[in-house]
This record gives C-alpha cells, sequence and structure tokens, in this order.
C-alpha cells in the first residue's frame, strides 16, 4: 500500500505514459461498474461530486451509468471554468450524455445507491458547508453507499476520521452497507484507526497502472502453515517464562490471571515448556485447568536460556525483576505494566534500547495508551498517526514492536510497516492482550525472528475473533 506522496508520484508517472485524461475515464469506468454490481435495481443513483479529480472520477461514472440506462443524479461542487483539466473533461462528457445535474440531493429508498465523490486522499481537514451537509445526508440515508478512493474526511496516510461524527454513521459502527472502492493504489489509512469502519467493504481497482515508488506499508499476510517434523520434542519448540501476575494480600491485589493467561496461550500456541513467575505472596503454584504449567520463582529461572514475557499483570512488582530481565533474557516479550514501568525511567529505557546491539530480541505490545506514556505524548497523537508512533518506537528502542487496536501495525527497524486485517471488536475485552504476548512469546521461543514472530501471532490472534461463532462469547480465556 502507498501513502498519499507516493500515490501521487505513482499517478503523476502513469499520466505521462498514457494518453490524456485515460486515468480518470478507466477510474470511472471502474466505478460505474461496481456501481452497478452493488446496486442493479436501484432507481436512484445519487452522486455527490466534490470540486476536484475525485469528483472528475464521479463524473465520469455518471456518463456511463447513463449510457447504460440509468438515471444518475450528480450534485457537484465544482466549476466548470476552474475545474481541473481531467474533471472539466469529464463534466463535459457527463453533460454530452445526458447526465441530471441537480442543486439539492435526491430522496433516496433502501434500493437506491448514493456515490461519495467528493475528497478521496485530498482530505487535510474537516469537510465543511454543503459537502458536510451531503455527508451526513448519506449517512442517514437508507441507500447503499459507495466511497470513490476513500470515505471523503477520512486521512489516508492515517485513518484519522476528520468528517463530522454524523457524517461516518458513526466512525465506531460498521455497516455492510457501506463499499469503498480504492483506486489506483491501497491507501494506509483503510487498514487502521477508522478506517476499517469508515470503508465498510473493500474494493481495489489499480487501473492498470504498475506502483513506480516504494510500499509505505504492507498488509500482514497469514503465516505459512507447516507440519511440525516428527523427529522433534519439546526441547526443539523452546522454553516460554512468564512473569508477571502481582499479589498483595495487604493490599487487596491479586492479577495472576493475566500471567496465566499469557501462559496458556504460550502453552496452546506450541511452546515445548511454559513456565509461570509470580510476582508476589499470594499466587497459585498450580493451574488446574493447564497443569502443564510450571510454576518457578523467578530467581529459580535460568532467564539466560528461556523466552521471557514479562509485564502482564506485574503492577509495581514487575520493575524490581526488569533489570535482570533485560539485561539476561535472550528472547524477551514485554506488555503492559512492564511498559509502563519503562516508560517512567530512563534506565530502563537505556537498558531496553541495548539489547538490540547484543544480539537479543525484543518485542513490545503496547496500546494506544501504553504507546503515549513510552513517548510521552497525549494518546490521541498515537491515534492520529499510528503508523509513525509505531515505527519511532521501533527506532528508539530497536525492537520489534506491535501497537494493538483497530489495524494492528507491526514495525522494526529496517522493515516497512504492516498492518494487520486481522481481528474485529469482540477483541476488546480485559486479558485478549496477555493472549497475543504469550502467542508472540510461543513464536519467538519456536526460532522465529522478532518480527516474524509478532506478525505471525498477530494474524492469528485475529483471526481466531473472526472464526469464532457469532452466538458464543468470546472471552480471553476461551481465546487462549
Amino acid at each position: 500500500m502507498h501513502d498519499t506522496a507516493a500515490t501521487r508520484l505513482i499517478e503523476q508517472a502513469a499520466a505521462l505514459q498514457s494518453p490524456p485524461h485515460a486515468l480518470m475515464q478507466r477510474a470511472g469506468l471502474a466505478v460505474a461498474r461496481l456501481a452497478l454490481a452493488l446496486a442493479p435495481h436501484a432507481r436512484t443513483i445519487w452522486i455527490a461530486c466534490g470540486p476536484g479529480n475525485n469528483g472528475g472520477d464521479g463524473l465520469e461514472a455518471a456518463m456511463h451509468l447513463r449510457h447504460w440506462g440509468l438515471n444518475p443524479v450528480v450534485t457537484w461542487l465544482g466549476n466548470a471554468e476552474r475545474a481541473p483539466d481531467d474533471a472539466r473533461a469529464s463534466f463535459a462528457r457527463a453533460r454530452g450524455a445526458g447526465v441530471h445535474f441537480a442543486d439539492e440531493p435526491p430522496l433516496l429508498e433502501a434500493d437506491d445507491l448514493c456515490i461519495d465523490a467528493l475528497l478521496g486522499i485530498g482530505a487535510a481537514r474537516a469537510p465543511g458547508g454543503r459537502m458536510a451537509d451531503w455527508l451526513t445526508r448519506m449517512a442517514v440515508s437508507p441507500a447503499l453507499r459507495l466511497a470513490v478512493d476513500l470515505p471523503s474526511g477520512l486521512n489516508a496516510d492515517t485513518g484519522e476520521w476528520l468528517a463530522p461524527e454524523a457524517a461516518s454513521s458513526g466512525p465506531h459502527t460498521r455497516t455492510p452497507r457501506h463499499h469503498t472502492l480504492s483506486l489506483l493504489t491501497l491507501k494506509p489509512g483503510l487498514f487502521t484507526a477508522h478506517g476499517r469502519d469508515a470503508c465498510g467493504t473493500l474494493w481495489f481497482d489499480d487501473l492498470g497502472v504498475t506502483p513506480t515508488e516504494p510500499a509505505t506499508a504492507r498488509l500482514n499476510a497469514p503465516p505459512p502453515s507447516a507440519p511440525r517434523p516428527h523427529a522433534s520434542h519439546k526441547g526443539t519448540w523452546g522454553d516460554v517464562a512468564v512473569i508477571g501476575g502481582e499479589s498483595d494480600a495487604a493490599r487487596g491485589i491479586a492479577m495472576c490471571g493475566a500471567a496465566l493467561l499469557a501462559a496458556r496461550a504460550a502453552l496452546h500456541g506450541g511452546a515445548g515448556r511454559v513456565y509461570v513467575s509470580l510476582l508476589g505472596d499470594a499466587g497459585p503454584m498450580l493451574d488446574m485447568t493447564a497443569p502443564e504449567l510450571m510454576f518457578r520463582r523467578i530467581d529459580a529461572l535460568e532467564l539466560q536460556t528461556l523466552t521471557a514475557v514479562c509485564g502482564c499483570g506485574g503492577g509495581e512488582a514487575v520493575r524490581s525483576v526488569l533489570p535482570q530481565v533485560l539485561k539476561t533474557a535472550p528472547r524477551l516479550v514485554l506488555d503492559a505494566d512492564a511498559l509502563n514501568a519503562i516508560a517512567v525511567d530512563a534506565v530502563l529505557q537505556t537498558a531496553l534500547a541495548n539489547r538490540a546491539p547484543q544480539g537479543q530480541a525484543t518485542v513490545l505490545t503496547p496500546h494506544p495508551l501504553e504507546a503515549a506514556r513510552l513517548l510521552a505524548r497525549p494518546t490521541a497523537q498515537i491515534q492520529a498517526s499510528r503508523l509513525a508512533a509505531a515505527h519511532e518506537l521501533a527506532q528508539r528502542f530497536q525492537c520489534a514492536v506491535v501497537l494493538k487496536g483497530s489495524g494492528t501495525v507491526i514495525a522494526a527497524p529496517g522493515h516497512i510497516p504492516r498492518i494487520n486485517p486481522t481481528g474485529n471488536a469482540r477483541l476488546a475485552t480485559a486479558g485478549t492482550g496477555d493472549v497475543l504476548a504469550g502467542m508472540i512469546g510461543a513464536q519467538l521461543a519456536a526460532g522465529s525472528d522478532a518480527l516474524e514472530a509478532a506478525s505471525t501471532a498477530v494474524w492469528r490472534h485475529g483471526h481466531a475473533a473472526d472464526i469464532w461463532p457469532r452466538e458464543t462469547p468470546l472471552t480471553a480465556g476461551r481465546l487462549c
């Protein structure tokens, strides 16, 4: 996928190799074909066209739909004298085909279609005026909705939602009646932050153009499925130690469940052996639901031989063990309270950054608030630029980073970031992050490098939620 800057360069290079107006003609035809496929029985098709080339794509689509015997109604914010050359040409073609232009949107029924060709990748600020009004009308309309390139008001690079709340039907609500046709390139903002909800069902047409620019990000792909060799044993697949689960009887605190969830996930993720090192004085020494787990005090662990998963439910107690863990564990997943402790301790931050030069593999798994603490900035800034935040964390601490959320971002130094396409809101419950940490630990223990371990576990974690039966509640305990 390519960000706005790369997309514009690809478009410019393709335009130089094509006849004038050719790209817009291809785009308009692609929109018209999809519109006809999505709403073959529509009596009314409303196409809201902006003043730029996204509007030109809509005008071009209107011409085709009119030629095919339909009666599209176009509302256009452009001006024939000031429109870009290609959009002006498409306006002339639409007028010549007899397309009906109106000042106000038509009334739509459930079988009808509205097409958002207002902004595309040109969104730099919240739409206002008539554009905002039209977006709101689309949102409350019963008709099917198709966005050209991306929903107007969505930042193509970040997935930040800039449009008025009402114009998205609630940016947190994904509906099967929303569709988006991404043209020429796929944009990162379609896959992370509000993008997945805003775009609904995503379609793609490359318009016959081969990208001339390097990718800005990639979709995290399904991991290959390979059977384990028969000639293997538990030592082949490595040992994982989960360090966390603070308990303090005097304070009435017990967070052992987080560590146990991570440990069970590592066990079910294929680790050869899994140890649990609980921090505190009131934790169990046996998990009856997973008797395979072995409990050890941290001073009884051979940290130099293990893959450590540290921080799940660690509370304040995790701070005292982090220096040893950061120094000794050759493979390490840092989650939850371990990240919070590092965020406020410069010495621990230095110790974390020093692991890579010593050949030690590390994966950080922050949610947006934890990432904000690590980068000392508001959570809103993290969410407004998730790819940049993940990249900055990876560079600062020289490790793989899993920035959790809608469209989880996986970043590592020297690699193009990956955006994960699996997962849904059923993962928005307590403990699912602990499960993910344990799954990453199992992949690290089996020999994957940090980036691949994180990518594989994140994809499988989300996929498990995607295929979970709708009628069955999903909890972290069931997930692992």
